[in-house]
């Protein structure tokens, strides 16, 4: 088994790092508060899959290009969540659509890894440790495990494919998958992105199996993506399609969420059901697909039904009546690696340390885009990062809006000149001016970018070079990630980063 927790690094500090106190409101609010807005996480959460054991909540979702990765966090509210592990902590490919659950005494995480196939994960607490991959040997996309009548475990693929599991769940019978199910043939005149049979959700509900599944594509169109539902008496079907179809779907571009699908029945103590999923915010889609929550009920027919419409977007009564609040980026100047802080691509334990409120980064790669740059989610429209930085004599270091490789920009310095990038491409030099302490700053504000030096920290010089990523987002650049900030060091020798403050705009 692996270690417990990902690797953290606690720079436990007294003013030398610094999050503003305007940092996000927790989606809980007050603690004696009867409502909640949503979303129950703001930015980059995609695909959410969550279950409950006992009073205690956990969810995971996917996680990308990102390591760690398959951050775990914890609830005993549904609203207000909190890291507790990461089930995989090495760079694998782009890792989709996980589905979270327990068997017996035992917790499992089955995902996809792009160009890889499908793996689980497995351990005794959802705080780890958690075993290495398990290669199941099966093709497919999106597993979605469930367990019949007869105890017999299955997964569940896209395509309305399954295939039996072993009794252990670390491997499938033969590795044949067999057709039980079309999906929902949604009207033609509809603006999706295709028909896209995939992340089957599963749930036994009474005399029924529920089977919720992602159609409509999961970008594209604002109208493109939504939650089918269809239920069958057991899991060899026949498989009924919900007359009310589809669950939840934005059905106009004037919503403030756009593209609602790939979604998860949750129930709490007092028998009533609910479905997490995912969305992109209208005007924000360079933010990612953050997750939601709403109501579900059961109707006389036994069919799902979510009444809430677009009543998501004002607040709405909390599922379960009390809660702590949590500030999810409360730790952040703590550089929790895998909880608030992640990397792009590569993740080496040694490259990174921290001390005293200084973050040190062994430089990797020959430009930003190849350096595996360090990133959080900020979950927020407008917002600024800063901090001192000090480079070795071969060193490229600064701050970073990091969409992919050839796709950011990014401020930063060398010992001798500023430099700036611009869709991973450097768009301009200037003289450093001065050879003693040196502070970046980079702001955002509708999409707007703009960027500041200091010598001090304290009187800011304004960059001419401000620029719009508006555009920075799957629809345009492609592989369903987000726009994150964060740090940069790159070519060889050391970068230092103190001081560091975020600020929310908003």
């Amino acid at each position: 088994m692996k270690t417990t927790t990902p690797f953290l690094f606690l720079a436990w500090v007294l003013g030398s790092c610094f999050v503003s106190a305007q940092t996000l409101t927790p989606a809980g609010g007050d603690s004696s508060a009867t409502t909640f807005r949503n979303p129950i996480l703001a930015g980059d959460f995609p695909d959410p899959t969550i279950m409950r054991d006992g009073e205690d909540y956990y969810m995971t979702h996917s996680s990308m290009y990102y390591v760690p990765g398959l951050l775990v966090l914890h609830s005993r509210d549904l609203i207000n969540w909190e890291p507790i592990s990461n089930a995989l902590d090495t760079y694998m490919n782009s890792v989709w659509a996980p589905d979270m659950c327990k068997h017996g005494d035992t917790f499992y995480i089955y995902f996809t890894v792009a160009g890889k196939g499908n793996f689980v994960v497995y351990a005794d607490n959802p705080a780890g440790p958690w075993s290495e991959p398990v290669d199941l040997q099966l093709d497919g996309i999106d597993p979605g495990h469930v367990v019949d009548d007869a105890g017999q475990r299955w997964v569940f693929m896209n395509g309305g494919y399954r295939a039996q599991l072993n009794p252990d769940g670390l491997s499938v019978v033969d590795g044949t998958l067999e057709k039980v199910y079309d999906g929902w043939e949604f009207p033609i005149e509809w603006e999706t992105d295709g028909f896209n049979l995939e992340g089957p959700k599963l749930k036994k509900i009474g005399d029924y199996f529920y089977l919720l599944a992602a159609q409509g594509g999961t970008a594209g169109p604002p109208t493109s993506h939504m939650i089918t539902v269809a239920r069958a008496k057991t899991i060899d079907g026949p498989w009924e399609n919900a007359p009310n179809n589809p669950l939840v779907r934005t059905r106009a571009d004037s919503e403030q969420w756009w593209a609602k699908g790939h979604g998860s029945l949750i129930d709490t103590p007092d028998g009533n059901w609910w479905v997490v999923y995912h969305a992109y915010e209208n005007g924000f889609l360079g933010m990612g697909r953050q997750t939601l929550i709403e109501p579900v009920e059961i109707d006389d027919h036994g069919w799902l039904v979510a009444p809430a419409g677009t009543a998501i977007e004002r607040p709405m009564t909390r599922p379960i009546p009390s809660g702590q609040p949590i500030d999810r980026l409360e730790h952040l100047n703590e550089f929790r690696i895998g909880y608030e802080w992640k990397f792009f691509k590569e993740y080496s334990p040694e490259r990174v340390s921290v001390d005293n409120g200084t973050v040190t980064l062994q430089a990797f790669g020959p430009n930003p885009g190849a350096s595996a740059p360090m990133l959080f989610v900020p979950g927020v429209h407008n917002y600024e990062i800063s901090a001192k930085i000090d480079v070795d004599s071969a060193a490229v270091g600064g701050l970073t809006l990091f969409y992919k490789e050839d796709f950011y920009v990014g401020t930063g310095i060398d010992t001798e000149k500023r430099i700036r990038w611009r869709k991973g491409d450097v768009r301009g030099t200037w003289p450093r001016a001065e050879n003693g302490h040196f502070w970046l700053k980079i702001r955002t504000v509708d999409h707007i970018v703009t960027g500041y030096y200091s010598y001090d920290g304290m009187e800011w010089i304004k960059e001419i070079w401000g620029m719009d990523i508006s555009g920075y987002h799957h629809n345009t650049l492609y592989e369903f990630i987000s726009v994150l900030p964060g740090f940069f060091a790159y070519g060889e020798g050391e970068v230092r980063f103190s001081d560091f403050k975020f600020e929310v705009l908003d």
